[in-house]
């Protein structure tokens, strides 16, 4: 029988953060249905900015389009991050910069050639990674709820059509200094984004873009595939797809490399 992992310490978190530990309030969750919407419930009543929940086991976890995140105990990290921003504002491309965020600080921790596939994948060796969800707390489109998943290890019990497009971690780093780190790239990133919006990062993201130059489809639930070629992101997150008529705007969807 495999030993049930070590839950993650908040003191050896806020130990790992140094002087950054005053921005982030971490709270790690033994269960709980998903920290997104644990988080969102903690932003309506007041939450401040840098409020961070972890779980040890999501009851059902999600990513974008109402997909479920598979992640046995100890096998990833979850967590989420509440960011307020500027009153007024609205954060175009939120989900780009964050993976430009956990990408670099996954590059310095010894994980190679992490890609990012839009609007919020990261990927290695065409494999998932881990994932990003965002969503705007309702009554306030300035704070963001960002819900992060990285696979630390692939469990024997994952599913095989799961397994065959997952990947994980190389370093054997310790869950806490993980998310430390997570959290201080975020910390800069997000830092840069409140001041000059997508377009300060986006040339770190095209610079990662696993798809850039490439044929592709769009899928979407709300209309057929569409195909054409990935010709980067506009500075506000969309994007770019060059087809026979035109180049088109893509706002919402999921990027596909199988094309017809």
């Amino acid at each position: 029988m495999t030993a049930p992992a070590a839950r993650l310490q908040t003191s050896a978190v806020a130990a790992a953060l140094g002087p950054l530990a005053v921005r982030f309030d971490v709270d790690v969750l033994e269960r709980c249905v998903s920290t997104n919407s644990e988080l969102v419930r903690r932003a309506e009543a007041g939450a401040p900015s840098g409020t961070v929940v972890a779980a040890e086991c999501q009851t059902a976890g999600r990513g974008r389009m109402g997909r479920a995140w598979f992640a046995a105990p100890g096998a990833s990290l979850t967590f989420s991050l509440l960011w307020r921003f500027k009153e007024g504002t609205v954060p175009y491309g939120l989900s780009l910069a964050v993976g430009v965020a956990l990408a670099e600080a996954l590059e310095q921790m010894g994980t190679a050639q992490v890609a990012l596939k839009w609007p919020n994948d990261l990927l290695r060796d065409g494999r998932k990674l881990g994932g990003v969800l965002v969503e705007l707390v309702p009554g306030a489109p300035h704070a963001a709820v960002i819900g992060i998943g990285i696979n630390l290890r692939l469990p024997p019990d994952m599913p095989d059509e799961v397994k065959a497009l997952a990947a994980a971690l190389d370093a054997d780093v310790p869950a806490e200094e993980l998310l430390a780190r997570l959290l201080a790239g975020l910390h800069g990133v997000l830092g840069e984004f409140a001041a000059g919006g997508f377009h300060a990062v986006r040339e770190r993201w095209l610079a990662r873009c696993a798809h850039l130059d490439m044929p592709v489809q769009i899928l979407s639930e709300f209309s057929p595939p569409l195909a054409g070629r990935c010709i980067g992101v506009d500075v506000d997150g969309a994007l770019l797809l060059e087809t026979p008529v035109c180049v088109q705007r893509i706002l919402s969807g999921d990027v596909s490399l199988r094309t017809p």
